[in-house]
């Protein structure tokens, strides 16, 4: 009978000391397992940290860079903007400019209608630099050496100031040329001379045929602006001349021109 017991007591034992090691595997594992999620977890949230700083530094930068777009953008548009004002401004100093170019072909047609009863060893008219030049020779005005305009002088002056009186938006600049011989009677020089030249016909523009004296200006060139060769008669004859140069007014140009450079 106490063998039996001692046996049962034995069998129960086994069968306490088998389980328990079974629960303890079972544990073990079990924090095994639960170390290794908490682990992965964690990993899981640095990575979900890294990942929602990548994204922030992503929508910075792009928000960085829809600024920047919008900045160009505008500065774009500025850009056109100012091209398109400035190809405006072309348009508008181009269309003053031809008009002007046919301002002074009018002029110059005009002028050589008025003369024409004059021949081409008197005078000619002609364009330069956007000028219109009458050019007059010596024996159409003067005598030789002399400052005081003859009478078909006069007669030629007259006409020309009849057609400045009918174009008043001209500027005329009357200027006086020699030749290279020194001049020996009541001159000092040919410097002297050819400025004697231009106020004689001013005066008579001004005085006698009513042109307005502010339009128009005085000068000599002495013998410095010749045309022809000095060196032979025929060359010196046509450098003793007088030119009458017409030039349009270019106010409104010039206004055209500094805005364009103001930028306004």
């Amino acid at each position: 009978m106490k063998l039996v017991s001692l046996l049962s007591a034995g069998i129960i034992a086994g069968s306490l000391l088998a389980g328990s090691c079974v629960s303890s595997k079972k544990f073990n594992e079990s924090q095994s397992a639960l170390s290794s999620a908490r682990k992965r977890i964690s990993e899981l949230s640095e990575d979900l940290e890294n990942t929602k700083s990548r994204l922030q530094l992503m929508e910075e930068a792009n928000a960085s860079a829809a600024d920047q777009l919008d900045e160009k953008d505008k500065k774009l548009s500025e850009s056109e903007k100012a091209i398109a004002e400035q190809q405006e401004r072309l348009q508008q100093l181009q269309a003053l400019i031809d008009r002007q170019k046919a301002q002074t072909e009018a002029l110059r047609t005009r002028m050589a209608n008025a003369l024409g009863n004059f021949s081409s060893d008197q005078l000619s008219v002609f364009t330069k630099n956007g000028k219109v030049y009458v050019s007059l020779s010596e024996k159409l005005l003067f005598p030789s050496g002399s400052a005081v305009v003859n009478q078909e002088g006069k007669e030629a002056l007259e006409k020309v100031a009849q057609a400045l009186n009918e174009n008043r938006e001209i500027n005329v600049n009357i200027e006086g040329h020699t030749d290279s011989i020194p001049i020996r009677l009541k001159f000092e020089d040919n410097w002297a001379l050819s400025v004697a030249r231009s106020t004689a016909i001013v005066r008579l523009l001004t005085s006698n045929y009513g042109v307005d004296p502010v339009r128009i200006t005085a000068s000599g060139r002495s013998q410095y602006e010749p045309v022809a060769d000095n060196s032979t008669p025929e060359g010196r004859a046509r450098n003793r001349r007088t030119e009458i140069i017409l030039a349009p007014k270019l106010d409104e140009l010039m206004q055209l021109i500094e805005g364009a450079q103001s930028g306004k």
